[in-house]
């Protein structure tokens, strides 16, 4: 091994956030590297490290809704001290043990305030040690920014007095973080986009007419937590007739209340299926007539990937814009149909899958190599020093 990473993920109502850390946790052991990945949220059986990964789970905190400020235990009740002081000394465990040679924070501090309690004991804990290990932030291409200028000013200072690189896993060639956060100029010179974080594509033959999934009409919900409205909408456009002559697959994902996914079962139509997960969701992508799914982060590159008509209609309760602008820039560059979700009803959207039917597979080139670069970056920055190895691989 030539260092050591200690990886902390905090995934709270989706699968996202876990989902590129474990690639980003795959592509660092592939580097030689001995990673401990520290998961914070609820375990989930589907999504774990491979076996070159050290798994510490906290004692899990969820969001109870969309809101994100109810936080909860993995029974549903209000996490409290007690709870909070475990999960503390776990992961402080955790970072001694490890003896890292870098931390990855996932998001923080441009998200996740609400876990200062452990984070804040330990990045204390790194700059404590005699040798203090490289402090990187590990973010996602858009964030949700605080609409007030001071708390953006709090997190710039917080990335200059303990983060040595952020690094932003996506392609400034789509969309550039000050987009979403307007004063990523003040940290430029910590900032290194790595390309976006994205699972291999297994080729399976998109023209296949046997496979699983072929010309069918692929409506998808991600970790399905907040994807009940798009499922119930798109099951309706189908019972109205939306190309009905197609087979149709509707994955809810695998946190859609049991209340929702009995709903859905109820009376459904011919030639439709309705399952939670499918492991080979890629490669129904690639078979599929065309894509119905929200614009998260992974689901997005999963049907860019795949090259399927799609169409989005990102999540976008309360503040939360990062779905949205993801959807409007791709939309403007052609690659997809956007449906905002106050525009959501089942007409507009077998409309919006009937243009999405008649369009040309989607052709954008952007850079997904983000897994293998970051895990390249640490290596180097661990070897060279932080500054020595950012500056060189900024524009590599």
């Amino acid at each position: 091994m030539t260092g050591s990473v200690l990886f902390y993920v905090q995934h709270l109502l989706g699968i996202g956030h876990l989902r590129r850390a474990l690639h980003l946790v795959d592509g660092l052991a592939a580097e030689g590297l001995a990673v401990t990945l520290v998961s914070g949220g609820e375990k989930l059986p589907d999504l774990a490290p491979s076996a070159a990964a050290r798994l510490v789970q906290l004692p899990p905190i969820r969001a109870r809704d969309a809101g994100f400020t109810d936080l909860v235990d993995g029974d549903g009740r209000p996490i409290d001290d007690a709870l909070r002081t475990r999960r503390r000394e776990t992961l402080l465990a955790a970072f001694a043990a490890a003896e890292p040679d870098a931390v990855i924070i996932e998001a923080f501090p441009f998200g996740r305030r609400a876990f200062r309690f452990e984070l804040d004991p330990l990045l204390a804990a790194a700059r404590a040690r005699p040798k203090r290990p490289l402090v990187l932030c590990s973010l996602r291409d858009i964030v949700v920014a605080p609409q007030d200028r001071a708390r953006r000013q709090a997190i710039i200072a917080r990335v200059r007095n303990d983060f040595d690189a952020v690094l932003v896993h996506g392609d400034p060639g789509l969309i550039t973080l000050d987009q979403s956060f307007p004063e990523a100029s003040e940290i430029a010179d910590r900032l290194v986009y790595t390309g976006y974080v994205a699972a291999p594509i297994e080729p399976s033959g998109a023209n296949d007419t046997v496979g699983a999934g072929a010309g069918e009409i692929l409506v998808s919900a991600g970790g399905g937590a907040v994807g009940g409205a798009l499922l119930a909408t798109a099951l309706e456009a189908r019972r109205r007739g939306c190309l009905a002559d197609l087979g149709w697959r509707l994955l809810t994902g695998p946190n859609l209340s049991a209340a929702e996914f009995s709903a859905l079962t109820e009376r459904l139509p011919e030639r439709v299926r309705l399952e939670r997960y499918r492991r080979d969701f890629p490669q129904l992508l690639q078979r599929c007539r065309v894509s119905v799914s929200q614009a998260g982060y992974n689901t997005v590159l999963d049907v860019l990937a795949a090259r399927a008509a799609a169409v989005l209609v990102p999540f976008a309760e309360l503040r939360e814009s990062e779905q949205t602008l993801r959807a409007e820039r791709l939309a403007a560059l052609g690659a997809a149909e956007m449906l905002s979700s106050g525009e959501l009803s089942p007409d507009r959207l077998a409309a919006a899958i009937e243009r999405a039917a008649r369009r040309p597979p989607a052709a954008l080139a952007i850079d997904t190599g983000g897994a293998r670069r970051s895990a390249r970056l640490v290596a180097a920055m661990i070897r060279e020093g932080a500054h020595a190895a950012a500056g060189r691989l900024r524009i590599s």
